[in-house]
């Protein structure tokens, strides 16, 4: 299965390359516009963390969601090179929710789907290597034991050797399409199976294709979840909304390594009084804006993108950020993403998806 793990260290002997993003056209605007500020002393502790997510491993025939084993290799090599920090998810999040730090560099790995190349790929690599990761399930495919999908005694295993298991629903629905009660009977139902099947209800949860609204938030939080992850990117600390956390979705087109090593590396770019709130939106394009927190810095080096825009115009007002798209977000869904460089080649992320009308 692919080469030898022993191997990693040797076979990244050669410095990562920023620029090199591989065909990645939304990194390559990015850094295009990236000017380094001022390097400051590192800092050993911080209030954030990163988190990565993965879906299938060496299924080439599902490229949007599958990640090749050499490229899966090659991230773990770099994560397990000594400068990061891999932590189990519920420790990064009941750590920052406390109002401790984190090691500079901190990192959690996700998966999502449960799908059998984790168990039969991936798995083995990941015990080898040591590192923790948590396996978010929607329940019915595992239920009704449906080709391709790991089995309830293979995720018992896992359990047992301390991954851990965060919940997806149990059919996997596009939930803000669902009515209230359909968002409750969906959780109550997983979480039944999975009492059933695990001995206990998840803590954690992902939102299925990263996609929720006001009252599915609401709805996981009833549940008596602590934290919910969705799929836009960015880098997650202490003042986040911890039902709105982002992660970098990592597949063969967005797998590069240079692509990771800019997530990991990342800081978060805080901030408050977004417009929209909600990522359902009812106008398209949406009027977009935020508040930067006091502490970001170069204000004027802020720099956003949106799907099917590129680089955006950013109107500035002291801390206040207004950004107006020149046409409508693609339809079913888009993303605005905003960076500023933060010194030292590490950059600040803030990243949103919107579900269009």
């Amino acid at each position: 299965m692919g080469k030898n793990i022993t191997n990693w260290r040797t076979r990244l002997s050669l410095p990562i390359q920023m620029t090199a993003l591989m065909g990645s056209l939304f990194f390559g605007l990015i850094l295009s516009n990236f000017t380094p500020a001022t390097a400051q002393t590192a800092e050993p502790m911080r209030d954030s963390a990163t988190v990565i997510m993965y879906h299938r491993f060496g299924e080439g025939r599902y490229p949007s969601t599958n990640i090749s084993m050499e490229m899966f290799e090659e991230h773990l090599a770099l994560l397990t090179n000594g400068d990061y920090t891999i932590l189990p998810l519920p420790k990064i999040v009941e750590t920052l929710k406390s109002g401790q730090l984190l090691p500079d560099r901190t990192v959690g790995i996700s998966i999502d789907d449960a799908y059998l190349s984790v168990y039969e790929n991936a798995w083995p690599l990941l015990k080898e290597a040591n590192l923790p990761f948590t396996i978010f399930v929607a329940t019915s495919p595992v239920d009704r034991n449906l080709s391709g999908y790991m089995s309830w005694d293979q995720l018992r295993e896992l359990k047992a050797a301390g991954v851990t298991v965060g919940s997806q629903t149990h059919t996997h629905p596009h939930m803000h399409t669902l009515s209230v009660e359909r968002v409750r009977e969906e959780i109550d139902a997983s979480n039944q199976i999975f009492l059933n099947e695990l001995g206990e209800r998840p803590q954690l949860f992902a939102y299925p294709y990263g996609e929720y609204s006001r009252f599915v938030i609401d709805s996981i939080k009833d549940a008596g979840f602590i934290a919910a992850f969705g799929q836009n990117s960015g880098i997650m600390h202490a003042d986040d909304d911890f039902f709105e956390l982002p992660r970098f979705a990592f597949n063969e087109n967005y797998g590069a390594l240079s692509r990771l090593e800019l997530a990991i590396n990342g800081l978060p770019l805080k901030i408050k009084e977004l417009t929209p709130d909600d990522m359902v939106l009812k106008d398209n394009p949406p009027i977009y804006g935020f508040t930067l927190d006091e502490e970001m810095s170069p204000v004027s080096q802020l720099r956003c993108f949106a799907s099917n825009h590129g680089k955006l115009e950013v109107s500035l007002l002291g801390l206040r950020a207004e950004i107006r798209l020149p046409g409508p977000l693609p339809s079913p869904r888009g993303r605005i993403n905003c960076t500023m460089p933060a010194g030292k080649e590490r950059w600040r992320w803030y990243g949103r998806q919107f579900l269009t009308p």
